[in-house]
């Protein structure tokens, strides 16, 4: 077994436990629709996130070129990927039992939803960095940089907002990039 064998093992442990979060809780609003009342802007949210972790999955593939990995860098990987899980566990609670709703709980705790959704973004910046400049330069261009600074931007306002249009706007727009991103990223004509 190689050094990448042990990296893939925990990632695919940990953002297992991220998606299946996320498909448990999502899953209770069809189940028990009359215990939380779901809100269609914190489901967006957690349709975009499932998403992401879906995206960096696949991304990661690439991390089997890296011939010589350091503890660092598995260390690094580690806490990446546990900060999607924390971005889980904070969309979807264990107990719902001290708000009236999703609605409620989603802006009581939007500034720790959208810090660790920033903290993603930025993490993902090292993590480009990790699989090298050749790497960098042969799969992304001048849209990835201005993504996660876009991205960051946007949910340091997000974490100061209680607009709800803006929040609905937004979980919008973040999906409908992504959707794009993936698919040009993709995409083979």
């Amino acid at each position: 077994m190689g050094a990448f064998d042990h990296v893939k093992t925990i990632l695919g442990i940990i953002l297992g436990l991220s998606i299946t979060h996320l498909l448990k809780g999502i899953i209770k609003f069809v189940q028990h629709p009359k215990q939380a009342k779901p809100y269609w802007v914190h489901l967006t949210w957690c349709f975009y996130v499932l998403l992401l972790i879906i995206h960096f999955w696949w991304w990661e593939a690439h991390l089997r070129d890296i011939t010589h990995w350091s503890f660092e860098e598995y260390f690094f990987l580690f806490v990446y990927i546990s900060v999607y899980y924390f971005e889980c566990s904070l969309l979807i609670p264990d107990n719902l039992e001290e708000y009236k709703d999703y609605f409620t709980y989603y802006y009581s705790r939007k500034q720790w939803i959208f810090g660790i959704l920033a903290l993603t973004f930025v993490l993902d910046f090292f993590d480009t960095l990790i699989k090298g400049k050749a790497y960098y330069l042969t799969h992304y261009g001048w849209e990835y940089p201005v993504r996660n600074i876009t991205h960051i931007s946007l949910c340091v306002v997000a974490m100061n907002s209680n607009n709800r249009k803006f929040h609905a706007v937004l979980a919008i727009a973040f999906l409908v990039y992504e959707l794009s991103y993936i698919y040009r990223l993709f995409a083979y004509f």
